[in-house]
C-alpha cells in the first residue's frame, strides 16, 4: 500500500492479480454469476469498446449509446453476511481487467474513513479516498473502488436518528459518485452491504445494477464441502449428510453461509482431530452441533 493511504484503504492491489485469479476457482458459483454480470460490467467500463462496436455494426454512433454511457459506474451487491459479496467484487474486477487486456488498481475503502467523529472529518476522508482512486485511472488504465459495509457510510438521510455528520457524508459520497461519470468508465465503484434497505435511496437510484447474494443452496454447499473436504476420504453420501446438516433441515433453521462453513465449521472440525488423528465425519457433526449459522440481518 502506498504511503499515506493506510488511513483510507484496507488494501490495494494491482490488477490483474494472481491471488485473485486463484480465488476465483474457490469462489463457489462465481463463474455462473460472472457470466451473468459480465456484459453489465463491460458496458460500464469498456466505453471504447462500445464506440467501436457501434461503428463496426452500424457505421455511425447511435443515439442509444448516450443513454448507456450516461449511467453511473456503480454496482450494489447486497445480502447476508458471509455470502461472498466483497470477494465477488474483487474477483469480478480482476477478471474484467484481464479480459479487457488492461491494467488497473483495486482499492478497498477502510472503515476508518468514518473518522473519530470530528466535524467534517468523514466527508474529508471520503473526498481524499476518491481523489486517490481517480488519480490512478488513466487512458488505458482502470481503477476500482470497493466500499464494504456501505450502509455505514450511505445510510438513509431521512432516518430520524441520523447524525448531521452522517448526512453530510452521504451527500459527499453521492457527489463523488456523480463526479466519476466524467471519467468515461475508467473508474468504477462497488458498494457491498448487508442492509440494503438502510441505503439512501439516492445511492440506489444511481446504481447501474443491483445484485442480491443469498445464502448458499444445497448445490452450492455441496460444491464447497466437496471441494474443501477433498482428500479426507468422505463418500458422496457423507458429503450429502453434511449438506443436510448445514441446511434448514438440519439442527438450525437457517442455512450456513459460505463464511460460516469455511471460517467456522471446517476449522472447528479440524481442531477436534489435530494433531492426533485424521478428521472424521463425527468431527463435522460435532462442529455443526456447536457452531450455529450466522444470524440473519434484521432490516430496520
Amino acid at each position: 500500500m502506498k504511503e499515506g493511504n493506510a488511513a483510507l484503504f484496507e488494501f490495494e492491489a494491482e490488477l490483474p492479480d494472481e491471488r485473485l485469479t486463484r480465488l476465483a476457482a474457490r469462489l463457489v458459483s462465481f463463474t455462473a454469476r460472472f457470466d451473468r454480470l459480465r456484459q453489465d460490467l463491460r458496458l460500464l467500463v469498456d466505453r471504447d469498446g462500445l464506440e467501436k462496436w457501434c461503428k463496426q455494426h452500424y457505421g455511425r454512433r447511435l443515439p442509444l449509446l448516450d443513454s448507456v454511457l450516461d449511467r453511473y459506474p456503480l454496482a450494489v451487491f447486497h445480502g447476508d453476511v458471509g455470502t461472498g459479496k466483497t470477494a465477488t467484487a474483487e474477483v469480478a474486477a480482476n477478471m474484467l481487467t484481464r479480459e479487457l487486456k488492461k491494467e488497473a488498481r483495486l482499492f478497498k475503502l477502510s472503515t476508518r474513513v468514518r473518522g473519530a467523529g470530528n466535524v467534517g472529518e468523514m466527508s474529508m476522508l471520503i473526498n481524499q479516498a476518491f481523489d486517490v482512486v481517480v488519480k490512478e485511472a488513466g487512458r488505458a488504465r482502470l481503477a476500482y473502488l470497493i466500499i464494504d459495509e456501505a450502509d455505514s457510510l450511505a445510510t438513509r438521510r431521512s432516518v430520524q436518528q441520523s447524525h448531521h455528520e452522517d448526512k453530510v457524508a452521504v451527500n459527499t459520497l453521492i457527489q463523488k459518485i456523480d463526479d466519476i461519470r466524467q471519467h468515461n468508465g475508467r473508474v468504477m465503484v462497488f458498494l457491498c452491504t448487508n442492509r440494503f434497505i438502510a441505503l439512501d435511496p439516492a445511492i440506489i437510484r444511481r446504481a447501474a445494477f443491483v445484485e442480491e447474494f443469498n445464502r448458499p443452496n444445497d448445490t452450492e454447499r455441496h460444491e464447497l464441502l466437496a471441494m474443501d473436504c477433498e482428500g479426507l476420504g468422505f463418500s458422496s453420501a457423507e458429503i450429502d449428510e453434511l449438506v443436510r446438516l448445514t441446511g434448514p433441515s438440519g439442527r438450525h433453521k437457517l442455512r450456513y453461509t459460505f463464511s460460516d462453513l469455511r471460517t467456522r465449521v471446517i476449522p472447528e472440525a479440524l481442531a477436534r482431530a489435530f494433531p492426533e488423528r485424521k478428521i472424521a465425519l463425527a468431527d463435522f457433526r460435532a462442529a455443526v452441533d456447536r457452531v450455529a449459522p450466522s444470524p440473519a440481518i434484521e432490516e430496520p
